[in-house]
């Protein structure tokens, strides 16, 4: 084994010259000196070269494009246009999940997750500092139990009750069908002009204002005493989510908006601490 290794390695190292002639003359134009061993480095060298220049040529320039599967410049920004997008999408659906289920919890009566950072605690809240304001003394205890009022479960023990409320009429129209829990139908529909305005029956807050299937256009107030009034099947929502609100200022446009209609009209729902009530016991139509 070991005279046939050392015959391999003689050949590889055996000298030979390759010479050139010219064809006519015969006279040597040039001549170089070989080894097998050489030959077989240069080769290597020189393959190694290839490769990497063609691999720097397909990574560095546009002829990448030409490889099949390999996608060009528009189609790679549309890819990453769309993971973009996606994680967006991805994102909102989360926001708008946790958002559907707070309005659950609070037609359920029951207090909605905080989905806001919680660093946020009802020791931090008793630091909070009021800036002063300049008004009439005849508002002034009004002004700050509205200000400090954190919650609208907070610990205010003159809370008050409906029947103890002045509700604003939404709209002048005609009662068409009235609140029937038997048959779940947890308001009233009320048939007005065409383009009437609808209003707000309280002071409050706008905590959902959009589209559903089945409903159209709707908007929903919470107001104080834990009462919730909502308006549905409207043609236009004049508020966004976050907005405050006060009694009789316009906040749809009458409509005929979703599946569950069968003309203009407004639904008007109230739900006290999660229960529907029936809007013709404090409103006067």
């Amino acid at each position: 084994m070991r005279e046939f290794i050392q015959r391999i390695l003689n050949k590889l190292k055996n000298q030979y010259r390759l010479t050139i002639f010219n064809d006519s003359t015969f006279q040597s134009v040039f001549s170089i000196k070989l080894t097998r061993l050489k030959v077989f480095a240069a080769v290597a060298i020189a393959s190694s070269i290839i490769v990497v220049l063609v691999t720097f040529l397909i990574a560095a320039t546009p002829l990448r494009e030409y490889i099949p599967g390999y996608p060009d410049a528009e189609q790679r920004q549309m890819i990453v246009n769309n993971a973009i997008k996606i994680d967006s999408l991805e994102v909102e659906l989360g926001k708008r999940d946790a958002f559907f289920e707070s309005i659950k919890a609070v037609v359920s009566g029951n207090v909605p997750v905080d989905t806001v950072s919680g660093n946020d605690s009802a020791r931090q809240l008793l630091n909070v500092k009021f800036n002063n304001y300049n008004h009439d003394s005849v508002f002034e205890d009004e002004l700050l139990a509205e200000q400090t009022n954190v919650s609208i479960r907070g610990n205010n023990t003159t809370r008050k009750e409906l029947s103890q409320m002045h509700f604003f009429v939404p709209l002048k129209g005609i009662v068409t069908n009235p609140f029937n829990s038997a048959s779940q139908h947890y308001g009233v529909d009320l048939v007005s002009e065409p383009n009437a305005r609808i209003c707000s029956v309280l002071d409050g807050t706008v905590i959902f204002s959009g589209w559903t299937l089945e409903t159209g256009y709707v908007i929903y107030i919470q107001h104080e005493a834990d009462l919730i009034s909502v308006y549905k099947h409207n043609a236009e929502l004049l508020k966004a989510i976050g907005d405050r609100v006060k009694a009789g200022e316009p906040v749809a446009i009458i409509g005929n908006s979703g599946e569950f209609t069968s003309g203009p009209h407004l639904h008007l729902e109230l739900w006290h601490r999660g229960n529907p009530v029936d809007p013709q016991q404090y409103i006067n139509f």
